[in-house]
């Protein structure tokens, strides 16, 4: 019986609580989460964290329970699934038993929660009479954890041991108390303690304020309204996927697409195969078919590719409800150990995971489309095109700049809703926010000279797709750079419902000493001969991005060094499309002129649209030549 049609009495039975009172804790524990994250927001000291948004929060039930989680923040994508296995892995392990009101529960292995090292977990449990009543965690970025690599990013890491410091399961504060053994072996190893102590704290500050609204939940309704609650959210939310399920025609759709390449060499993509069977209300996804693990790492966990087929229902089938453990109840996923998404140690190395995952969501974005048809969702950039860089500052301090100077804002896919956003960040699973430019150039030996959309990159359709974004950055000191893009060889940003596809882009550097200027100002160069390809599908007599061009390797070199004045470039790939593109209405087509996503010629080429004018001097006087396009549009 649906819950919808459970009578009070039925009702109450089964959750504890009237209707009423399980809708309004549902609604305040997602408060809970929002709230610990906006806060975490305003009071964080590292830019990953204040700038990018990089961290997430859940509230989880109590162990006897089994650990069911509500609620998880509207906070990047990535951690949202991992959080819901996480918690329980990590307090099993822990051993329940052993907590105490006070308690912060640290862990970080990536086996065991998902995501990365730097992605560390932080659990209270939150008590009532004696017991533990729920748990409220945070997952949140840490800008080092030790390892090879100042940051950890980087495509080169062959293992475990290269990775970082692992965390097992422990106590950070114990009864209210600091654990000086579990802070001495985070800070004997890390980068950066200034900003990750305070940081910690930070967080620690927030559980403390989840903890309080929970508690006062309980002291208001009662411990045994609060587990109901969440076992009817949860409920809910796996109802309401099912329901959605029902509404795809049963049948067995296939999907697939790849990464470039690992760190090791360039002999190998990387793909992920996707086999959905469905039937009613039900589905499994089958994922036998997927790459190896990677030589370096570039892989993620079976917890991560969970995720992103939870993300992948959401997206496509119920993106209005919450995300909790609930979500993916009505799914099957079968998947073999040792593949590009579930990797195990040693060798498997697991740090830019969201690489693996995010080629793993196109599979099954692209398996979808088929029985979704007008329901589909485009292509995005694919990668989250990530730039670390590296330095140390005149009085020997060491600076970090993470997240700010690379490819990070991008397109996204067009869908039956329109047209597709073109600055957005990172890629679908790594939504995070963008980074002030003026706080970047505070705080680095940068300056970003541009951050522009490129016209005629984005995927034709009747809804255009996201187009491709440059950014150009001029660095004035020493610097050691990690370009994290890996979805160059082919389309990323894959058209659905007949629309196109999106361009293919490229990361290069230009090292001069000295800035380049014009009129005492700094410049971007025009052109790419002058430039050092890192990677991308280039022309090799050009450097530039080319369709039919050969595909340069990112681990040619496992960090750029470049001396003071050189320019590094991110561009990244195009969304795709969404529908005929030759049903565009033909005044939309004349505002992509003016607005530069589309050039004249690529108005006729791919639309089908003659436009008169010139949009650099006259954007408003543009025209459309009704008879020549009726023509194109005809023949």
């Amino acid at each position: 019986m649906r819950i919808r049609d459970l009578d009070e009495a039925t009702f109450h039975e089964r959750y504890g609580c009237d209707r009423f009172t399980a809708t309004v804790l549902g609604n305040r524990l997602g408060y809970v989460v929002e709230h610990m994250c906006a806060q975490l927001l305003t009071t964080a000291f590292s830019p990953i964290l204040r700038d990018f948004y990089d961290f997430a929060a859940t509230v989880a039930g109590a162990p006897q329970r089994g650990y069911p989680t509500p609620a998880v923040s509207n906070s990047i994508i990535l951690f949202t699934g991992t959080m819901t296995d996480s918690v329980r892995n990590t307090i099993e392990e822990y051993g329940p038993d052993r907590l105490e009101a006070g308690d912060v529960i640290v862990a970080n292995d990536p086996y065991r929660t998902g995501t990365h090292v730097n992605d560390v977990l932080f659990i209270k449990p939150v008590f009532s009479d004696g017991a533990v009543a729920a748990f409220v965690s945070l997952k949140a970025h840490q800008l080092d954890m030790g390892g090879a690599v100042p940051g950890g990013f980087s495509t080169a890491k062959l293992n475990v041991y290269e990775n970082g410091l692992v965390l097992s399961p422990r106590a950070l504060f114990k009864a209210g108390d600091p654990v000086q053994e579990t802070f001495t072996l985070i800070f004997d190893n890390v980068r950066f303690g200034d900003l990750l102590l305070p940081d910690m704290l930070t967080m620690c500050a927030n559980l403390d304020l989840g903890e309080r609204l929970i508690t006062e939940s309980i002291e208001r309704y009662g411990v045994g309204a609060l587990h109901g609650a969440i076992d009817y959210v949860c409920d809910s939310s796996a109802e309401r996927i099912a329901d959605a399920l029902e509404t795809v025609p049963d049948g067995d759709y296939t999907g697939e697409a790849a990464l470039d390449a690992d760190g090791a060499a360039d002999d190998e993509q990387y793909r992920v195969a996707v086999r959905i069977t469905k039937r009613g209300r039900r589905a499994e996804v089958d994922l036998s078919g997927s790459s190896r693990q990677a030589r370096t790492c570039i892989n993620g966990t079976e917890l991560d590719a969970k995720t992103t087929v939870g993300v992948a229902l959401k997206l496509l089938l119920d993106p209005h409800t919450p995300f909790t453990s609930g979500t993916i109840r009505p799914v099957d996923i079968v998947l073999p150990e040792g593949t590009i998404v579930s990797a195990r140690p040693p060798d498997g190395a697991v740090f830019l995971y969201w690489e693996g995952t995010q080629v793993l969501l196109t599979a099954l974005l692209r398996a979808f489309a088929g029985p979704l048809a007008g329901r589909a969702v485009a292509g995005d950039s694919g990668s989250a095109n990530l730039h670390s860089g590296f330095g140390v500052h005149p009085d020997g301090i060491p600076w970090a700049s993470v997240g700010q100077c690379g490819g990070e804002q991008g397109p996204y896919g067009a869908t039956d809703a329109g047209d597709a956003e073109t600055f957005s960040i990172c890629c679908y699973q790594g939504n995070g926010l963008a980074p002030a430019i003026e706080s970047t150039e505070h705080d680095f030996p940068v300056v970003v000279l541009r951050r522009e959309l490129v016209p005629d990159t984005g995927g034709r359709g009747f809804h255009r797709g996201g187009a491709s974004v440059v950014k150009d950055s001029l660095w004035f000191a020493p610097t050691m750079h990690n370009c994290i893009s890996l979805r160059f060889r082919e389309p990323s940003g894959f058209g659905v419902n007949g629309g196109g596809s999106g361009a293919t882009g490229g990361v290069w550097i230009w090292e001069a000493e000295g800035e380049p200027m014009v009129e005492g100002r700094p410049v971007a160069p025009d052109g790419y001969r002058d430039a050092t390809p890192i990677t991308g599908r280039l022309d090799p007599a050009t450097n530039a991005p080319s369709a039919d061009g050969e595909y340069v390797w990112f681990g040619r070199q496992p960090t750029w060094q470049t001396p003071p004045g050189s320019l590094l470039r991110f561009l990244n790939n195009g969304g795709g499309g969404w529908g005929d593109p030759m049903t565009r209405d033909p005044e939309r087509v004349k505002n992509d002129v003016r607005d530069g996503y589309v050039t004249i010629e690529g108005a006729v080429r791919d639309y089908g649209v003659v436009v008169i004018g010139d949009p650099e001097s006259d954007p408003e006087g543009l025209r459309i030549d009704d008879e020549a396009t009726a023509r194109l549009r005809s023949g």
